[in-house]
């Protein structure tokens, strides 16, 4: 679950991306995951759906690397992009197996919100050899 304000729009990186829509100080969390908002899918589980659906789902899932499920975003945080320099990070939560995103710097008011996606997504591969 998105933690500060943002907003979507067209993307420099790919399509539409994730947009600060606030000041946010750099070691802010932004991103939590929520149970009961966003979900954990089982890999195996992505075999029942039809294939545009399990497409769609990809496009916009990740799949963490300790645990191998997908995670899904209810809302707009499936809009982050990936950067080599990005300007989140992922950090650890005791609690939670998704753990958390914060900024790694001040990110300005209409600033493209960024990840990188090697840091978490065991889907990273696949994403990267269809751009």
């Amino acid at each position: 679950m998105l933690l500060v304000k943002t907003k979507i729009g067209p993307s420099a990186i790919h399509g539409i991306g994730l947009f600060a829509d606030q000041f946010i100080p750099k070691g802010t969390v932004i991103w939590k995951f929520a149970e009961g908002f966003d979900v954990r899918v089982p890999a195996d589980e992505l075999a029942r759906l039809a294939e545009p659906a399990k497409e769609q789902f990809l496009n916009y899932a990740y799949q963490n690397k300790d645990t191998n499920k997908f995670v899904l975003c209810f809302d707009d945080a499936r809009f982050f992009n990936h950067s080599d320099a990005p300007n989140t990070e992922s950090a650890a939560l005791p609690d939670d197996e998704d753990g958390m995103t914060i900024a790694s710097r001040d990110i300005v008011q209409g600033e493209e919100i960024t990840c990188d996606y090697k840091e978490f997504d065991g889907d990273a591969a696949r994403k990267f050899a269809g751009a």
